[in-house]
């Protein structure tokens, strides 16, 4: 397992009104990377600073996670999903394609 996952995913509305799921630091990263320079704020670079230090050292990725949430909220592209989203729900049992013994 890959130990710079978050405990839970944070989805964000990306430009172009889609939601993207961000579930590990890397992504965190990327997203932040290609984050328009002029809507870069402090709360921006606080989360920027915080994610790469969970990277690089053992920084708490919960500190990391949060950051990049209140990022996301002042940001208002923080969404909040409260029914699970299509991808996320598993196959009805019965429809799988595991061998029976």
């Amino acid at each position: 397992m890959n130990d710079r996952m978050f405990d839970s995913p944070v989805f964000v509305k990306d430009g172009n009104s889609l939601i993207q799921e961000i579930a590990c630091l890397e992504d965190a990263l990327e997203f932040l990377y290609e984050w328009p320079k002029t809507r870069r704020t402090p709360i921006y670079q606080t989360a920027v600073r915080a994610c790469q230090q969970a990277f690089q050292s053992d920084y708490p990725l919960s500190y990391a996670k949060s950051a990049f949430e209140g990022f996301a909220r002042s940001a208002r592209i923080l969404e909040v999903v409260e029914t699970p989203l299509p991808w996320m729900t598993s196959a009805k049992s019965g429809q799988g394609g595991g061998m029976v013994a």
